[in-house]
């Protein structure tokens, strides 16, 4: 299996199929992903608790990898992830970068980066422009 198969077989047998069993199946013993949060890196056993939460904020997800590149033992890719909001069922679409190091076919370690404030704007959980706004000096209450 390529890196890439890997990584698209990630988000289609765990977050598209809800298979949290299956995360051992893709990570090395010991291996993080950093970025998802501030200061966190998020191991095997966190994923099975961060991925429901995402999935309860949505339905019907996809996720296309836009471009990648493959070099050594490394893979970055822009994904584009697009769903419907379970609360109101309108369209919800956001990007993100991964990179990963992969190690006899599995990831040993991950950053990502995903553009969370589009993701929870139009979850409307956050308010529209709160990028703007946030530049602007505004407080979000």
């Amino acid at each position: 299996m390529t890196k890439l198969d890997l990584l698209k077989d990630w988000y289609q047998r765990v977050y598209i199929d809800g298979d949290l069993e299956a995360i051992d199946d893709y990570f090395a013993p010991r291996s993080t992903a950093s970025g998802l949060m501030a200061e966190l890196q998020v191991g095997p056993e966190d994923f099975r608790e961060l991925i429901p939460a995402v999935m309860r904020l949505i339905r019907e997800p996809e996720v296309v990898i836009d471009a990648h590149l493959d070099s050594g033992d490394w893979l970055w890719a822009l994904v584009t992830v697009k769903a419907k909001s379970t609360r109101s069922l309108s369209p919800v679409e956001f990007s993100g970068q991964v990179m990963m190091r992969v190690q006899e076919g599995r990831i040993a370690e991950a950053f990502n980066h995903f553009d969370f404030i589009t993701f929870f704007e139009q979850l409307e959980l956050l308010p529209p422009q709160t990028f703007a706004l946030c530049l602007s000096g505004e407080r979000l209450h």
